[in-house]
This record gives structure tokens, sequence and C-alpha cells, in this order.
């Protein structure tokens, strides 16, 4: 067992306990796949992430570090909320970017490109793949989901690392009172993101009376204002997560969907997590190349060591 700087972070928050919270082990050099995999079951976080020193490749990329990601049943090439909880814990233990204002990950996706702006920093969202879903492939999901077909506006297989079965509901109320079948969505080896318009306050009812409302506690008491424009859920059985609080690769492949089918504009907002007592909150952006942009503040929670 040696000791490694650790740090444990919450994700998509200005508040400590409201966002995604992740656990970054910032020297994970010597650890064997298996070590980091074990280390991330025990967590129970949705994802634990372990910095490197970057590839030669990386490198001549100009990365300035690498990472690896877990959930606690798999790696992952990318994901969101460990790309910019990493990147806040490397900065915090004296890692200084090659570049000021700038960032660059490498990932089992490649390199991805962090930039500040406005005081918070964002990631570039990685290129996506998206594809029509048959109907007969999508049967079963909504019926895992508790959903009818006449209340999805739209769906897509998303894809940028990892993949995705994207929904857009008609209405938050709808979104908020799902109460899924997860036994169901693991066997169909399914990971879904659903996301709704805020086009009007929710109710308190639907909220009281969900099974999850009642064990996590009332949301975010500001839902029935929230400035943000759209509600945002994700179930991922397949690798270990009924629900995730807030999900950085989801919201950037929701995006870069919805804003070039024009379901939504950007900027705009997304809330996550509201279900679990959380306030997650995701800024979604478009540059004048057409790149999209996933910010979200980061807080520090635990620091120390951990015998690894």
């Amino acid at each position: 067992m040696t000791p490694r700087a650790f740090q444990q972070v919450d994700v998509f928050t200005d508040t400590a306990f409201l966002g995604n919270p992740l656990a970054v082990v910032l020297d994970g050099q010597g650890l064997s796949d298996a070590q980091m995999q074990r280390f991330a079951a025990w967590t129970q976080l949705s994802e634990t992430s372990f910095v490197l020193p970057p590839t030669p490749e990386g490198a001549a990329g100009g990365a300035d570090y690498r990472v690896r990601i877990f959930t606690p049943g798999a790696e992952l090439p990318f994901a969101g909320h460990p790309t910019l909880g990493t990147a806040y814990a490397w900065r915090q233990a004296g890692g200084q970017p090659q570049q000021a204002g700038v960032l660059v990950q490498e990932c089992s996706v490649g390199l991805v490109k962090l930039k500040l702006t406005q005081q918070r920093w964002a990631f570039a969202a990685p290129p996506l793949t998206r594809q029509n879903i048959p109907s007969a492939e999508l049967a079963p999901v909504l019926a895992a989901l508790g959903l009818a077909a006449s209340d999805v506006i739209a769906s897509q297989h998303l894809n940028n690392g990892p993949h995705w079965l994207g929904l857009l509901v008609n209405g938050v109320d709808t979104l908020l009172a799902l109460e899924p079948d997860h036994v169901a969505l693991k066997r169909l080896g399914t990971k879904v993101g659903l996301a709704a318009r805020r086009t009007a306050p929710t109710t308190g009812l639907i909220r009281r009376a969900n099974r999850e409302a009642r064990a996590f506690g009332q949301p975010h008491p500001g839902l029935a204002h929230d400035p943000t424009d759209l509600e945002v859920r994700a179930f991922a059985a397949p690798v270990g997560i009924a629900e995730d609080p807030v999900t950085g690769s989801l919201n950037a492949s929701l995006a870069q969907w919805l804003i070039a089918d024009s379901h939504i504009s950007a900027p705009y907002s997304a809330r996550q997590g509201t279900l679990l007592g959380r306030a997650g909150q995701v800024f979604l952006s478009q540059d004048d190349t057409g790149q999209i942009w996933v910010g979200g503040d980061v807080v520090g929670c635990i620091e120390g060591h951990v015998s690894l």
C-alpha cells in the first residue's frame, strides 16, 4: 500500500453536497486496472478518477495530464463531471496548465480541452455520433421507464465516448414522475438520459408522490422558480448507478443533439439531481465554430491521502 494524494470534490454546484461527488486519486502511477476498479467500487460514487502523466502521444498534443475514469462497475472512455472535477483537484494540488486559462486533459477518447470563461471552467464536448432509434428497440425501454410513446417528443442514440439512449419528453412533470424499473434497464443494457424543457413551474404534488422524493427529502427548494431551461435525469443501471446526480457527458451530448435539431438554443442551463436532493447546474454554450462547451462550478470537500 502506498499513500497517495486524494481529494473528493463536488461538481456542477457552487455549494458543497448539492452536486455530484467525485473521488480523485492524484497519483495513479503503478496501479493496475483491477486496483483502480476495486477502489472505484469501494467508494460507491458514480465515478472515481486516477491522474497519470500523459502518454508520449498525449504530451506531444499538449496534454497537461492523463486521467482514467471508473464507475463502480466499469471504466469509461470519457465522462464530464470527472473531467471538471479532476481538473479542479489537479490545479488545487499545484498543477499548472501549460497555457494560462486553458487546460488539456488526455483520456481514452483522446485530448479534451478545457477553458476558463467568466471564472468558470468548461470542457469542449467531444465529437458526437448519433442515430435514430428503431421503434422495436425503443419500446422495451419506454416500458421499463413507464413512459408512453406519446410522452416522447424526440429520441436518439447518443455517443460521445459513453453511449446514452437520449429522450426528449413532453414536460418536466412527466420527467420527475418517472419511477423506472432499473432491473429491466440493466437487463436491456441501456443507459438512458432524459430531458424536458422547463416551460412552467413544476407541481409539488408530483414531486411528493415520487418514491425517490420521499426517500431523499424535498428537492431543491427553488425548483418552483428555477431559472434553468432544461430538466435532466440519467439512469445508468448497466454500470451500477441507478440514477446519476449530475452527468456532464450526457448533458454534452444532449446539447449537441437538441441544439442541432432546434429543440433548444444556446446558451442555456440545465438542472439535474432534483429528486436526489441535489441542485446540480450545468451551463451549455456554443462558440462561433459550433463547438459546444459544458461548464460548471466545483467545490472541494475532502483532502488527504488514500493508501492504495
